[in-house]
């Protein structure tokens, strides 16, 4: 059944879900940046996270597991779960941590935001598809909007913010890679399957991550790291997880994409209230063009173009 022959609820539940998972995810640079203030780093910070949020992906997949209806995975299906849980929730995820340690959290949500950009410089690189002039018009008004950004920092006041700027760049590629490829791959395993299954796989690599690169004493943390790293685990990563891979099977990725233009807002607001960022009129300015060039990428007629 195509989305068109779908009733009206159920693509308004799509639409609600993948707002509340955009919102949740917006407090995700919050509470990380608020983590960083104990001076916890980020191999640790990301290992308790996934350490807390693994037993509700556990429960997740004993409870789908146990369904009637639940049919056993084929080999390619399993692989596929496997390479897009280490893509987007390891990867994508501890690239978005690194970074975080360089740049304000309204920023950072701001340059995860471009990933629609990215997935059409990707098509067109690797694909073979050729960006139209609406898509190329969108792009050069994305990247203006990025350089109004950075403007006032090209003079040399924060030196490490390229370095972080690259790696929320590089997390927000891979997070363009699952958000085309997990559409598929959703639609044939099932949201909650795909979404336990996927960050039980990111969890263990975090874990493992921790244990060859830190020693135990590094969990040696104050009591409101572990605190900030349940919240963290809970309602940014378990509940929003869920939520935009039931929106992706509902609406698909194209508007999930277009809803996502309410992260970099709802995460500048945040730091603004929560950590006293400051963003000048010029900045605003930059992320007013980010957002309508995404926007304008993500409203493209669907039909022989890219997918975001």
């Amino acid at each position: 059944m195509s989305q068109r022959d779908r009733p009206g609820g159920y693509l308004a539940a799509g639409l609600l879900l993948a707002i509340g998972g955009v919102v949740c995810f917006s407090l995700r640079p919050i509470l990380i940046k608020l983590a960083y203030a104990y001076v916890v780093d980020p191999v640790t910070l990301l290992a308790l996270r996934m350490t807390f949020a693994v037993p509700f992906f556990l429960a997740a997949a004993f409870w789908v597991r146990g369904r009637a209806s639940a049919r056993p995975l084929a080999r390619r299906e399993i692989a596929s779960v496997v390479v897009l849980g280490l893509l987007s929730y390891y990867l994508s995820s501890f690239l978005d941590f690194l970074g975080l340690q360089y740049i304000s959290a309204g920023l950072g949500r701001l340059l995860q935001f471009i990933y629609p950009t990215v997935v059409v410089i990707l098509s067109a690189l690797f694909l073979g598809k050729r960006a139209t002039r609406r898509d190329v018009i969108a792009l050069v008004v994305t990247y203006s909007g990025l350089l109004l950004v950075f403007w006032q920092a090209l003079g040399g006041e924060q030196r490490d913010l390229f370095l972080g700027a690259a790696l929320v760049l590089a997390s927000a590629t891979c997070y363009a890679v699952y958000l085309v490829a997990g559409t598929e791959v959703i639609a044939r395993v099932g949201s909650v399957r795909f979404t336990a299954y996927a960050m039980i796989v990111a969890s263990i690599a975090c874990v493992a991550q921790f244990f060859l690169l830190r020693p135990l004493s590094a969990l040696d943390v104050p009591a409101a790291v572990y605190g900030l790293s349940f919240a963290m685990a809970v309602v940014s990563t378990v509940i929003p997880g869920f939520m935009v891979s039931e929106a992706l099977r509902r609406i698909g990725a194209n508007k999930v994409a277009i809803i996502g233009a309410l992260g970099p807002v709802t995460a500048i607001v945040l730091g603004y209230l929560g950590l006293d960022e400051i963003m000048t009129p010029l900045q605003i300015a930059g992320a007013a063009l980010v957002l309508v060039g995404v926007v304008v990428i993500s409203l493209r007629p669907s039909p022989g173009g890219t997918r975001a």
